[in-house]
């Protein structure tokens, strides 16, 4: 299973249930990563997207503890089990966990890659995704060119767990 993020120099992912900023070329590596794939995420990372609408062209899995949440176009789901298993269908390399922290702190110990864009700033930020480069069950693989949008240089940088 992978998992998708982007997160600034403090490993910051959000402030008051939004993103920390939003890159076009981060947007667009996610919907490339992503489409026609599955995404698991939880309430509130639905709720932030446009419309509070599933993303079109994938599998949206949605989990919440609201015994009563229904979402169109969406398999909503109560724990990170029923996620999984939901999802056990579908080759692993499909999956990919998107967020909030909560679910990616649930989450994390199910996954092999970590697909990290790096924002070099620091933002004002009340969410945050564990550092994987103090993890030592966690290895940087790949990193690209440093890139820049406006004033904001980042970095789409890959991590694997490692083989024991």
């Amino acid at each position: 299973m992978n998992l998708i993020v982007a997160v600034d120099k403090n490993w910051g992912i959000g402030y008051q249930n939004k993103l920390l900023v939003r890159i076009p070329a981060d947007q667009r590596f996610f919907r490339n990563e992503t489409i026609n794939k599955v995404v698991i995420m939880g309430r509130k990372t639905l709720e932030s997207f446009p419309n509070g609408l599933p993303l079109k062209q994938r599998l949206n899995i949605v989990i919440t503890s609201d015994k009563n949440y229904k979402v169109k176009d969406a398999v909503v789901v109560h724990s990170v089990e029923e996620a999984v298993d939901v999802a056990k269908e579908y080759a692993t390399e499909d999956v990919y966990v998107i967020g909030g922290a909560t679910i990616y702190e649930q989450m994390l110990n199910l996954c092999d890659t970590a697909h990290v864009t790096k924002i070099d700033y620091a933002y004002n930020a009340d969410t945050y995704f564990p550092n994987l480069d103090e993890n030592e069950e966690w290895v940087l693989t790949g990193e690209s060119e440093e890139q820049t949008y406006h004033d904001l240089i980042y970095t789409f940088c890959k991590y694997e767990r490692r083989k024991n």
